[in-house]
């Protein structure tokens, strides 16, 4: 049985309640939309994991504030985190192909269509974590 991956993700607001997604370049996932994120490095913390990730694929720095919740996919064990952006510039980087803010509308329209990772929809209801606007 393969190791369990510990992972990160963070949970971003802008001032409009839009949430913000990157659309994943390499598996898994590959070219769906999903909260940025990845890997946490080892004897890295997952607050310093985070911050890493976000800025690596967003261009975002941010400051995580809480644990919004856990859930396991496969191996990866995911932490996703609340978080607040303090400085930088949106543009997808690392292994994101593409980073944008979406509203309800967008958020449900890509939802519908598939373009979602499997069950974000429904995790992030679960966490009072939609789109807000």
């Amino acid at each position: 049985m393969a190791a369990t991956v510990r992972c990160v993700g963070g949970i971003v607001f802008d001032s409009t309640g839009r949430l913000l997604l990157i659309r994943r370049g390499r598996p898994p996932g590959k070219g769906l939309w999903s909260l940025p994120g990845g890997r946490v490095e080892s004897g890295e913390s997952d607050i310093a994991a985070v911050v890493r990730e976000l800025r690596e694929e967003t261009g975002l720095t941010v400051r995580p504030l809480t644990l919004a919740g856990t859930l396991t996919r496969g191996q990866y064990e995911i932490h996703d985190y609340t978080c607040t952006v303090e400085g930088g510039q949106l543009h997808p980087g690392d292994d994101a192909d593409d980073a944008r803010w979406v509203n309800s509308a967008e958020f449900t329209n890509l939802d519908e269509s598939g373009h979602l990772t499997e069950d974000l929809a429904e995790t992030l209801r679960g966490w009072n974590a939609l789109p807000r606007n």
